[in-house]
């Protein structure tokens, strides 16, 4: 089996620079392929003199991470595809496992690697660590990071596990799994939609999975870093949209009205401090939210079509409560996670 390697980029040519060598070195068993979203530098004329094996898929316009990567698969004949951010160091084998992976269990929809820190090689990087988690209230988190607080690997989390999200900075899926259940959501454009789309994986049936033995060094930031507003926006808008398509339970109003008074009250500590543009975009969120709520509401309906009834269920924990009240910085010490 060869994987299709699916490398996004919008006006990335030092990114490609210094991280496609590596790609392309430790995956010669394999297909990689650039996907640009209209770029106006020169990274498809850089990649192809440099790297001519590598497969260009050319956009016409900025389609986002979403729909930049549903157009691009519409060209990759692979039935297992990695999507990998263009900031990503990849290293020996590291493909190669998720083949086996893949083979051995056709309920694997979707699985990522141990993923480090590029700048502090002996952390894990924010963007996915070792295996994503949702709490009550729809809040993603870890192993190996717990909102800011980031852990240095010291082994702890080299068992393979299941998940409810993976990372989309290196995201193995599917393609079967991936179009049955819907593709990407594009009105997400950035940020959270890999956790929509494993949430909708598990309402399938399907397993999503976390393979230590693959390892990549993510740098992060490489379009939207933490102090960028509009990535507040995106994040507390695709959670909402999350908790509307996704969260399928009878207590779901409840959990949704609690998660926009937690919004509430990170807004107000954002404007404590002065982030006014933080502030701003919080209230961009809701209203856009608002405005969008009724084409959500349907598309709860159409994954409820293919939902099997009891086969989701969240870690029933507060990871606000537990990390910014009772003080836990590590993910080992929330306890039995049930």
């Amino acid at each position: 089996m060869k994987i299709g390697i699916v490398i996004l980029n919008w006006n990335g040519i030092e990114l490609l620079k210094t991280y496609l060598p590596s790609v392309v070195q430790h995956s010669k068993e394999h297909v990689v392929y650039l996907a640009d979203n209209a770029s106006t530098d020169a990274s498809i004329e850089w990649t192809a003199a440099n790297y001519p094996e590598v497969k260009i898929i050319a956009m016409e316009q900025n389609l986002g991470y979403a729909g930049g990567y549903n157009t691009a698969l519409n060209g990759v004949p692979e039935e297992v595809v990695c999507l990998l951010n263009s900031d990503v160091a990849v290293t020996s084998g590291w493909c190669d496992i998720m083949v086996a992976r893949f083979e051995k269990d056709p309920k694997l929809a979707a699985c990522q690697p141990k993923i480090l820190d590029d700048k502090k090689k002996e952390f894990f990087e924010y963007a996915g660590a070792a295996g994503g988690f949702i709490d009550r209230y729809a809040y993603p988190y870890c192993r190996g990071r717990l909102f800011d607080s980031i852990e240095k690997d010291r082994g702890q989390y080299n068992d393979v596990v299941d998940l409810d999200w993976a990372s989309g900075a290196c995201l193995f899926l599917r393609k079967q799994a991936y179009l049955k259940v819907g593709r990407l959501d594009e009105d997400y454009f950035a940020h959270q939609e890999e956790v929509d789309l494993c949430w909708r994986f598990r309402h399938a049936g399907f397993v999503i999975s976390y393979e230590p033995q693959s390892v990549v060094y993510h740098l992060g930031g490489g379009t939207l870093n933490n102090l960028n507003p509009r990535k507040s926006f995106y994040n507390f808008r695709n959670c909402l949209y999350n908790i509307v398509k996704n969260d399928h339970s009878s207590l779901w109003l409840g959990v949704l009205v609690m998660r926009m008074l937690l919004d509430g009250i990170a807004a107000l500590k954002f404007l404590s401090n002065l982030k006014l543009a933080h502030f701003s975009a919080v209230l961009h969120a809701h209203f856009y939210f608002y405005m969008h709520l009724g084409s959500l509401l349907k598309k709860r309906k159409e994954i409820k079509a293919f939902a099997k009834v009891g086969q989701v269920k969240n870690n029933d924990l507060s990871i606000v409560y537990q990390h910014f009240i009772k003080g836990i910085m590590n993910y080992q010490k929330l306890g039995k996670i049930t």
